[in-house]
């Protein structure tokens, strides 16, 4: 795999534009929303295109020989990155996925509680309400502090919740409408000792952060690797701890039944699986500008365009440095809208007028941004919204 090799001075890699080209992303816009899909590599794609093309050639051989062996290869790759045994990682498509197949199949007591977060991703908090509904459970929702900078607060917000105690826990790594970083290590300790089981949705979380999950007191956690680990999209895995393995299914039962939990994850039936089957290339590209590189890196960028924007814009980051990976949110100026159809109005008129993508929601009473900064970012395009932004309040645009 050839990774195209930009280097400064002291042979350390030269991010932001020198790096673009690495990326199969349009030429002429800016790109602020890696959170939401990612971006994958054109080495990685190469790879991917390498499996289908093997698929393709000969199906059946492909199937019956080299199809789970490449999955349990992407998996034992991927396990010393995020700290957890191969043998509980499933390879599934995405995240939203993996937290369906674990919810499904609890079989919940009538009147228990799942406990989530006013920040849970969207379709996790509809899959929960659905769970809920069938057998005669309830969601109740912790409200977290927001704009928030505090992590004692978080805790004792969190541990208040546990009385009385959820069946339940699940606990955003990285929340996705406002990008905190939750403390999960402490959040999961307390869960546990309520006596609740604990599902992680780190979506976000492998790549941008430092994963040890063998460190987390937590029953699953689930991450999708399309998004911080340059994997092709519909590559995720999810981890089951030792004790629930022989009760947790994937969403479609099929011949791997009764097998055993790898088993019955790694054949669903028939699909095209090259996202997950081309990790390893993905974890290469990693390798080739250093893990640390790319981590410290967009961490920096991402503190620096937040202040830079709030600043601008004479308003206020919606986390503190603590709270902060490599996704940021920060408040517009006034003026701009009261919904959330105004923010979508907005969105809407940044990509058509000024080439710039950035999801923007209203919450906390205002509209917010909510930037990414990934390798190929660099300060500039975060300066272009800010004008952009600028140019809107005074009416000029």
């Amino acid at each position: 795999m050839q990774v195209p090799a930009a280097r400064g001075n002291n042979d350390i890699p030269a991010f932001g534009s020198p790096v673009r080209a690495a990326f199969a992303l349009e030429r002429d816009y800016t790109h602020l929303n890696h959170g939401s899909y990612g971006a994958t590599p054109v080495s990685v794609l190469a790879d991917q295109r390498v499996w289908q093309d093997r698929l393709e050639r000969e199906p059946s051989r492909f199937m019956d020989r080299e199809f789970r062996p490449g999955l349990r290869a992407a998996a034992a790759a991927l396990a010393p990155r995020i700290g957890a045994d191969a043998d509980g990682i499933a390879m599934v498509e995405n995240a939203t996925g993996a937290v369906n197949a674990v919810l499904r199949g609890l079989g919940l007591a009538p009147g228990s509680d799942i406990l989530v977060t006013d920040q849970t991703y969207p379709a996790v908090r509809n899959t929960a309400d659905y769970v809920a509904s069938r057998c005669g459970a309830k969601v109740r929702a912790l409200s977290l502090p927001f704009p928030g900078s505090d992590t004692d607060d978080i805790l004792l917000r969190f541990k208040a919740a546990l009385n009385p105690a959820p069946a339940l826990v699940i606990l955003d790594h990285v929340t996705s409408p406002t990008a905190l970083v939750l403390p999960v290590a402490e959040m999961a300790k307390a869960a546990r000792e309520a006596g609740a089981l604990v599902l992680i949705d780190g979506a976000h979380a492998p790549g941008m952060l430092s994963l040890d999950i063998s460190s987390l007191d937590c029953d699953w956690y689930t991450g999708n690797c399309h998004k911080w680990m340059f994997a092709a999209k519909g590559c995720a895995f999810l981890w089951t701890a030792p004790e629930h393995r022989a009760s947790t299914h994937p969403l479609v039962i099929s011949h791997g039944y009764s097998d055993g939990y790898i088993d019955e994850f790694d054949w669903v039936g028939t699909r095209d699986a090259s996202a997950q089957l081309s990790l390893p290339a993905a974890l290469s590209f990693m390798d080739a500008y250093g893990t640390d590189n790319i981590r410290r890196y967009n961490t920096e960028l991402a503190n620096r365009a937040a202040d830079l924007l709030a600043a601008a814009w004479n308003t206020e980051r919606g986390s503190g440095q603590a709270l902060t990976g490599s996704m940021a949110t920060i408040r517009l100026p006034d003026g701009l809208g009261d919904s959330q159809q105004d923010a979508d109005t907005l969105r809407a008129d940044l990509v058509d007028h000024d080439r710039i993508q950035v999801p923007i929601r209203y919450m906390a009473g205002g509209l917010w941004c909510r930037i990414s900064a990934q390798i190929y970012n660099d300060v500039t395009e975060y300066e272009n919204l800010a004008q952009a932004i600028e140019r809107r309040a005074a009416g000029t645009t």
